[in-house]
């Protein structure tokens, strides 16, 4: 280990000496994590693995910090080894000169990582510890090259190769519905009877991607109805008294509520793929649905509304304004402002219809005076789409969103 590396263990091992950072023989985390980097055999490695997860979780958030500042710090690259070896590369380029190369550039921290994920259930466990760490990261940006090695890791150990499709439904274990009802960010589940309501009925579907490391546990659900015609209104699609419809007489599948379960994986990104390949199985499954929709919040409108030097929202107006927003609200770098949008124009879907009263919930009301939109995914042109708006940030609308948009006079 570095000088520097050192000296953090060092003062990490000073600030935090309590019980739950030491170990029967008086090892601190620190300490141990330099065990398990050293360790060559599968028994004593999983023993220390073990070891340090559970000291983590039995560690005030004050001692969590210490030991990210130590991870951070004391678990760096070596920058000077990285420059010789880029040296030695370039003058006598091989396998041996890149594998040094690359080995340097990895910080001792990621293979930490690894190391502690060999144990059962730790999959998970560092997940959550990495919802710590972005807790963390607002008032302690130094902690952020951590994030960008867990960020790394977790893209490859959750990527769609590793992921597991499957439907969600009143069948499912009690375990996953509660799960269901808990992760729910859109339109919240508020009882057993709205659960069943989205999930037992024929002309509703929900699935999740899992992963087998956490087979017990969602990474992501969508949401989706089935009905004739595109929908303007959230209430009418949850309604509790509504009449449900044979699945084989819907022409549209409605993607109306995507939920990210895992705090611990922002960043990584799986709703792109979950959507296509739902929208992949419904077609396969049901010919009859010729249609792709969502029926998304605006959460940004308000907001910007408050702001913007546009005419106050009215009844008449709303859907324009809307509209408006969604089209011409950008950020520095020609992106969308609300993030909604971004996800799913960059899905590859297309602006369809703005519908004004659509969610008067109080958290509809609230984000967007009730507005909703209808992105379509064409899967004949998903990917042209995408790649104009990653291109050129064109926002691929509908005539009917674009003239509702012309009618907003802004002032010079």
């Amino acid at each position: 280990m570095s000088f520097f590396g050192g000296l953090i263990s060092t003062v990490f091992e000073r600030r935090y000496r309590g019980a739950s950072s030491v170990d029967a023989a008086g090892r601190t985390i620190p300490e141990l994590a330099q065990d398990l980097l050293g360790s060559h055999g599968e028994v004593s490695g999983g023993t220390l693995a073990r070891l340090i997860l559970d000291r983590y979780a039995a560690m005030t958030a004050e001692e969590k910090r210490g030991f990210f500042e130590f991870m951070t710090h004391g678990l760096e690259i070596d920058a000077k080894a990285v420059t010789d070896t880029l040296q030695t590369y370039r003058d006598e380029p091989s396998k041996r000169s890149y594998r040094a190369f690359a080995a340097a550039c990895e910080p001792k921290r990621q293979e930490l990582i690894r190391r502690l994920n060999q144990v059962p259930g730790a999959t998970a466990r560092l997940v959550a510890m990495r919802e710590d760490l972005l807790k963390l990261l607002r008032a302690h940006p130094a902690l952020e090259p951590l994030d960008v090695d867990f960020q790394h890791l977790f893209s490859s150990w959750f990527n769609r190769g590793f992921l597991v499709l499957r439907p969600i439904n009143w069948g499912s274990p009690a375990d996953i519905l509660e799960k269901i009802i808990a992760y729910e960010a859109v339109h919240t589940i508020d009882s057993w009877d709205d659960l069943r309501r989205r999930l037992q009925p024929g002309d509703r579907r929900c699935f999740g991607f899992f992963h087998l490391a956490m087979a017990g546990e969602p990474l992501i659900f969508v949401e989706v109805a089935l009905t004739k015609g595109i929908p303007n209104s959230v209430q009418d699609l949850l309604a509790g008294g509504r009449d449900a419809i044979e699945a084989e007489e819907a022409d549209t599948a409605v993607f109306y509520s995507i939920s990210n379960c895992q705090a611990g994986l922002a960043g990584i990104s799986f709703g792109n793929s979950l959507i296509k390949q739902v929208a992949a199985d419904l077609s396969r499954d049901l010919p009859s649905v010729k249609y792709f929709v969502t029926l998304s919040p605006i959460p940004g409108l308000n907001k910007w509304l408050a702001t913007a030097d546009l005419p106050a929202a009215t009844a008449d107006n709303q859907r324009a304004l809307a509209a408006h927003y969604l089209l011409e609200a950008k950020r520095g770098d020609g992106m969308p402002v609300d993030p909604v949008a971004r996800f799913h124009l960059g899905n590859g879907a297309a602006l369809h219809a703005v519908h004004a009263g659509a969610d008067v919930s109080e958290n509809g009301m609230a984000q967007s005076g009730g507005a909703m939109v209808n992105y379509l995914y064409d899967l004949s042109q998903i990917t042209s789409n995408h790649e104009h708006f990653v291109t050129d940030k064109t926002v691929v609308a509908s005539s009917e969103v674009r003239a509702l948009s012309a009618t907003i006079e802004t002032k010079p």
